[in-house]
């Protein structure tokens, strides 16, 4: 935990964005833009709208869950975690929830541009995201506080992620608003892409919530990891990460080069996190590898895009 009595107005916004986080958001794009390289629908700015517009529903959830965790109590000063700027009074409760609002609305306006690309598809795709950054820990019913964290994280920051990132660009040279999915703008291929970035980031939050899992147990935060205890997510760790690393041989074996399998180069610093995993479970020892697991994310996003294009 930070001393907040050191902490200057602008470190506690950087706080409150979280941007150990941001790999969440720019690795799935990362990975939908190199398999849109690969098959000749890359679409720069196209791509980089979709890149800001993850990141802003990256950031909104980051207060919304700042915001929501300490109105409900999960914050506290027992939390093991990084400063949480609501719970800490760095910044008025108000503004955080205001600036959740604003950066959801910021994100919207970017979808306004990959509607204008994409079609209605890109409307359901952009407010079921918003809607899931918000409920995660807001609501009457957080579906962050019940278990279903993971399965979110898994479906709406990987799969839905990276097949949306190829869709937009794909759909791109469509001509005129496409009011539903064209033939050829998502593929199984998009699909079995997405399987990585959602296993490392769902991995991501499995570091989070095993860190946290006794204070959530008494804040009445059912996590996952609060149903499964250690052993069990652990075992939901490492076979997230198996199924990270299955996937470029299935490329391989689809008729895809051998750059395909660029990603295994970071294997030691998977098997490193997973030692930690397998044995630590203090704060001191499972932020670094929260941060590590962000980290590996993107290396890995970064290696699979260059495979997937090359």
């Amino acid at each position: 935990m930070t001393d907040v009595a050191d902490v200057t107005r602008g470190r506690a916004w950087l706080m409150a964005a979280r941007p150990h986080t941001l790999p969440a958001a720019v690795s799935p794009v990362l990975v939908g833009s190199g398999l849109a390289v690969h098959d000749g629908v890359f679409a720069p700015l196209v791509a980089v709208a979709a890149l800001l517009g993850a990141a802003l529903i990256q950031i909104g959830t980051n207060f919304a869950n700042d915001y929501y965790d300490a109105q409900k109590g999960a914050d506290t000063d027992e939390r093991e975690g990084f400063t949480r700027v609501t719970q800490t009074g760095l910044i008025a409760p108000r503004t955080v929830w205001t600036a959740t609002y604003a950066t959801f609305g910021l994100a919207i306006l970017v979808g306004v541009y990959l509607v204008w690309v994409g079609g209605l598809p890109v409307v359901a795709i952009g407010l079921a995201s918003v809607a899931a950054g918000l409920l995660y820990t807001g609501g009457p019913y957080p579906y962050g506080y019940r278990g279903l964290g993971d399965l979110f994280v898994f479906v709406f920051f990987g799969v839905v992620a990276v097949t949306g990132t190829y869709y937009v660009q794909a759909a791109s040279a469509v001509a005129g608003v496409p009011l539903g999915l064209t033939p050829g703008t998502v593929t199984l291929d998009a699909v079995v892409a997405s399987l990585p970035m959602a296993g490392l980031i769902t991995d991501i939050l499995v570091v989070n919530n095993v860190r946290d899992m006794e204070t959530d147990r008494k804040a009445g935060k059912r996590t996952l990891a609060v149903y499964l205890g250690y052993r069990g997510s652990r075992v939901q760790f490492v076979l997230l990460l198996l199924l990270a690393y299955a996937v470029p041989l299935w490329f391989l074996a689809a008729g895809y080069g051998p750059a395909v399998l660029l990603p295994l180069l970071t294997l030691p610093v998977a098997a490193a996190l997973t030692r930690t995993m397998l044995t630590e479970t203090s704060g001191e020892a499972l932020n670094p590898a929260l941060s590590r697991t962000g980290r590996l994310a993107a290396a890995y996003a970064a290696l699979f895009a260059v495979g997937l294009a090359v």
